[in-house]
């Protein structure tokens, strides 16, 4: 996609430097996941970008996908972190992000699951914050102990969060810093990135009839994506004030969006380096819509091949979950 072919080759080349006592350290190239619970089918991919695997340079996205509970009950967490572009150790802060996060759902998935299916919104946000705010100070705590500036050991993260049971459809989206949530519809795509200060307007309870065909929820248009916010505007809405954490990455307030999902719909969670071309180059968002609005979900190497389609002028990492709602 774009004015012209990637400047980079569409395929690994140099392999990152490996000590042969941290041999645990090294990050493979790409990984690839997926799962079906309830309503959902879920696929997920993270791979290094064409110019990191230029360089020899690892991938500084991490990716988790984990499952809490069993049966029904059970509590479905996605994070998507990405490091600081070019920081020491940025996969190990960006990984670190999501070791936390996905501790303090697991350990909280009861309570978290209750919200989820009563529609909690007020008890999920404060909760979702308070825990996210806490994962940053660990990572400040960590870059003292590495004797590493805290603004280069941190992360941007985004996370989505899909319970199991088929009666319950309510999505909740949480994050902060760089990337984006977006949802295939109707087949155009909506971007559902709040912006700060903005009510959680596309929240409802579980069972919460549908808009009507052809119809978007409040603050989700249809039809095309719009150009990103800029974290300088971010950065003067009074609003927005009471969800900035000290510490955390530039331009980053904390985002909270909770949803509910409609059959047919795809929800797509990604890291900067996808959302970055999905929202500035018209013919991949035509593209992955068009591949992904079929009646059934993409297997695993073709959404890689999805996921991996290239555009000149982008050339980070790319990480993509998205959701298939049947």
């Amino acid at each position: 996609m774009g004015s012209g072919p990637p400047t980079y080759e569409g395929e690994p080349t140099t392999l990152p430097v490996a000590d042969p006592e941290e041999l645990g350290e090294l990050v493979p190239d790409t990984v690839l996941d997926g799962a079906r619970y309830g309503t959902f089918t879920l696929r997920a991919a993270s791979l290094r970008g064409d110019s990191a695997r230029y360089r020899g340079e690892s991938r500084r996205d991490a990716l988790l996908t984990a499952r809490f509970g069993t049966g029904d009950s059970a509590l479905v967490l996605v994070v998507v972190a990405g490091g600081v572009r070019a920081a020491p150790r940025s996969q190990h802060a960006a990984r670190e992000m999501c070791e936390w996060i996905g501790g303090a759902v697991g350990r909280s998935r009861v309570r978290l699951a209750d919200d989820l299916h009563t529609a909690d919104r007020g008890a999920l946000k404060s909760g979702l914050h308070r825990l996210t705010a806490r994962g940053y100070g660990r990572l400040r705590a960590r870059a003292t102990t590495l004797g590493l500036d805290p603004a280069e050991y941190t992360a941007s993260v985004r996370c989505l969060l899909l319970p199991a049971h088929p009666a319950c459809r309510t999505r909740v989206f949480f994050g902060v810093g760089g990337g984006g949530v977006f949802r295939l519809r109707a087949g155009g795509w909506q971007d559902l990135e709040p912006a700060p200060g903005e009510p959680d307007t596309a929240s409802g309870p579980p069972q919460a009839p549908p808009p009507e065909p052809g119809t978007s929820e409040p603050g989700t248009p249809e039809s095309h994506i719009p150009e990103p916010r800029t974290p300088a505007a971010s950065a003067q809405d009074p609003a927005s004030a009471h969800d900035i954490t000290p510490g955390t990455p530039v331009g980053g307030p904390f985002l909270f969006r909770a949803s509910v999902a409609r059959p047919g719909d795809t929800l797509l969670l990604c890291g900067e380096g996808l959302a970055g071309p999905l929202r500035g180059e018209a013919a991949l968002a035509d593209h992955l819509a068009e591949r992904w609005a079929g009646p059934e979900p993409p297997g695993l190497a073709a959404y890689l091949a999805d996921a991996q389609t290239r555009v000149k002028g982008y050339a980070d990492d790319r990480t993509a979950v998205a959701v298939w709602e049947a």
